[in-house]
């Protein structure tokens, strides 16, 4: 009986064990910006975009006056909510996001009384004061503030919480963008991230990035832009370790099964 007890633990160890070692990553293939250890190390900072208005964009123009109901009026459109779909928060709950001032074609909005007002190519900056000068003919000290609602970026592949995430910020980077979405799993391929790019040309940019090195630090793509999907592959390592574990289950249930049912027998 005790010997049938031994080989049953024995088998039991030896299956945790070729589980554990076919799922084993090496530590070098998931460290983020590997390199030297000095305890300070000074490098440039990469410039962050400058972000523009472009076609297509939903603006969000807050107004204020000394004219209160004038206020409602121009700011309507920053209440009025659509209601859309994010799955990267809450699968299959809808969110409102406010409706805001698209921008045409020919890059213009069009505002109460102002009439349309051409934005396009302009910085927030430069669009709120215009925007701002344009109102000073109807109201009594006037001032906009523009933001741009739309503004996003997609992660996918071996994240946490693969999805569509908001691009609030003018600075946005790659760490923070993969940390939005919950961090890279244990097996994602660090070294190899395709960033994938549209420009207001037509044309569409494959670069790939390395994390384990430092270089992406001080990369002219260190921070991201409108519509940028970051792609994080796999490594060969999850399709062995879960091909050989669906494989080695069978077995293993079955070992456990036969002792199982040898140990029912010899106690009767």
């Amino acid at each position: 009986m005790k010997s049938t007890l031994r080989l049953f633990t024995l088998l039991f160890t030896i299956s945790i064990f070729v589980t554990t070692l076919n799922s084993c990553v090496q530590t070098k293939e998931i460290v983020y910006f590997q390199g030297d250890t000095t305890r300070y190390i000074s490098m440039i900072v990469p410039k962050p975009p400058i972000k523009t208005i472009q076609s297509k964009d939903i603006l969000a123009v807050l107004v204020s006056s000394l004219s209160e109901e004038s206020n409602v009026i121009y700011n309507s459109p920053n209440i009025a909510a659509l209601t859309y779909s994010n799955f990267s928060v809450n699968p299959g709950v809808g969110r409102a996001q406010p409706a805001g001032y698209i921008v045409d074609s020919l890059g213009y909005i069009g505002m109460p009384l102002i009439g349309r007002v051409k934005v396009k190519d302009l910085t927030l900056n430069v669009a709120s004061d215009t925007i701002t000068k344009r109102l000073s003919t109807y109201l009594k000290e006037p001032s906009a503030s523009v933001r741009i609602l739309n503004h996003k970026f997609s992660v996918l592949g071996e994240v946490a919480r693969p999805g569509v995430y908001n691009l609030i910020e003018d600075r946005v980077s790659v760490p923070e963008a993969l940390g939005m979405a919950g961090d890279l799993t244990i097996f994602a391929k660090r070294d190899n991230i395709l960033l994938i790019r549209e420009r207001e040309s037509g044309k569409r940019e494959l670069i790939r990035l390395d994390l384990r090195g430092r270089d992406i630090l001080s990369s002219p793509y260190y921070y991201l832009e409108q519509n940028d999907v970051l792609y994080v592959e796999p490594l060969k390592t999850k399709a062995t370790a879960t091909d050989q574990n669906y494989q080695l289950v069978p077995i293993f249930t079955g070992i456990v099964s036969a002792l199982g049912i040898l140990i029912l027998n010899l106690r009767n």
